[in-house]
């Protein structure tokens, strides 16, 4: 495009929901969802793609406008920055809070802008009768969506609304490298101390890399290193090992875990890089869940394999599938970082992962498959996906409740087999029979 995409800007105080509205726009989980200081105030920016038409989406901090102690003026004055390029404004609150005097303060200063200003209450409960979600038209904006960036509820006439300005592109849809090219796949390697973490970056990056110390007291913010291969953009971060508890101070060990699990969410792709001599240990097995619950694709890395006595692969695999049950779907790889060896598969399956955690699937698609099933605990009537990264499905069938865990697991097998999602997990919702109105015409 010769021209820059505009941009659309949300903004709001304090927690009430800004970084989860943006990763549900958005599609990743890029933004953090927590109370870390300083991490949640920084400003994101993402290129982003809805029926065609692409625009740059920025989360800004949280802003109290007349609070110079809790909000820096730099903040401050960044915000006012992306605001003053904004193409569109989402002002964004807490629905199930009355209207605070930061609230106010905020939405005059909105008003001065002279932009478009769309109100999105957020938690709002759309069971209710919306009273509480009303008294949100005092603030003076006419364009006023109540939505759940959590459950994704309202999301789609929200965006809808916001771009409805901005023309659509020509062509087919760009994939998802083409749509993040600019960024790069984001990669993060985690691990226990001395597994081998910033070997295997050096391996990666071709470059001597400073050591990211396990020592408490001396962890570091994560390494980010970028390489170009093959017109694919990989951005590697390096974190600091996971120590076992009482292996180190209470701090350096809640830190270790804070930045690993910060560098999960901002990743799209994770690395468990496992000690092959030592073999599959608890703490491994701890670390790699929060890869898991993070909902990020895994790759499992088996270093330093050139150090064992016994090379059995498939025994060894054995054992890590054994102890990392609910990482079935994640390759095991073998590599050695510190010779180099193994390490430049990692490159195609780190895309082939993104682009399985990126795919969606239409509903027409789903619908066929669904016909294939061969199912006997209840009757699977048809099959939305709402949402990637990790690819997120909708079960409508006619019965409520959840279903039996191995019931799930089968389910999920049979999405695999037919639609691929290598390295990715999925994640199923079931909702009971729904109305034939109310059912997705088939694409």
């Amino acid at each position: 495009m010769p021209n820059e995409p505009p941009t659309i800007v949300i903004v709001g105080r304090p927690n009430v929901g800004k970084s989860t509205l943006f990763n549900r726009i958005t599609g990743q989980r890029r933004a953090i969802v927590g109370d870390e200081p300083g991490i949640t105030r920084d400003r994101l920016h993402s290129l982003t793609t809805y029926e065609g038409r692409r625009f740059e989406l920025i989360d800004t901090g949280g802003i109290v406008v007349s609070d110079a102690e809790y909000i820096p003026s730099q903040i401050l004055k960044q915000a006012k920055v992306a605001l003053e390029q904004a193409h569109h404004v989402i002002f964004l609150v807490d629905g199930r809070s009355e209207i605070s005097a930061s609230d106010r303060e905020l939405a005059s200063m909105l008003r001065k802008l002279g932009k478009p200003v769309t109100l999105a209450v957020n938690k709002a409960d759309p069971g209710s009768k919306d009273s509480l979600v009303d008294e949100f038209y005092s603030l003076g904006f006419k364009d006023m969506f109540p939505i759940s960036a959590e459950h994704g509820i309202g999301i789609s006439a929200l965006v809808e609304h916001v771009t409805e300005g901005i023309p659509k592109e020509e062509g087919e849809e760009q994939t998802a490298d083409e749509e993040f090219a600019g960024r790069g796949i984001r990669v993060a390697i985690i691990g226990r101390p001395n597994a081998g973490k910033s070997t295997l970056l050096n391996a990666l990056t071709g470059e001597e890399r400073a050591i990211v110390s396990p020592i408490a007291g001396t962890t570091r913010d994560s390494i980010d290193e970028e390489v170009a291969r093959d017109g694919t953009k990989f951005v590697f971060i390096d974190t600091a090992g996971i120590r076992r508890k009482g292996k180190t101070k209470l701090m350096a060990e809640k830190l270790s875990v804070v930045m690993a699990r910060r560098n999960i969410r901002m990743a799209d792709v994770v690395i468990v890089v496992m000690d092959a001599t030592e073999g599959v240990l608890g703490l491994d097995a701890t670390i790699a869940g929060y890869a898991h619950e993070g909902g990020r694709s895994v790759i499992l890395c088996v270093n330093k394999w050139d150090l064992t006595s016994t090379g059995d692969k498939k025994a060894f695999e054995e054992q890590v599938r054994y102890n990392l049950k609910f990482l079935e779907y994640a390759p095991v790889v073998f590599l050695s970082a510190k010779m180099g060896s193994g390490v430049n598969r990692l490159f195609p399956l780190i895309k082939e992962c993104y682009e399985s955690a990126s795919r969606r699937v239409t509903t027409g698609e789903l619908n066929r498959f669904v016909e294939t099933l061969h199912f006997d605990e209840r009757k699977v009537l048809y099959i939305t996906q709402p949402s990637v990264r990790p690819p997120s499905f909708v079960l409508f069938t006619d019965k409520s409740g959840p279903l039996h865990f191995s019931h799930e697991r089968f389910l999920v097998n049979q999405l695999r087999k037919r639609f691929g999602f290598v390295g990715t997990p999925i994640e199923l919702k079931i909702r009971g029979r729904a109305k034939k109105k109310d059912r997705p015409a088939l694409k």
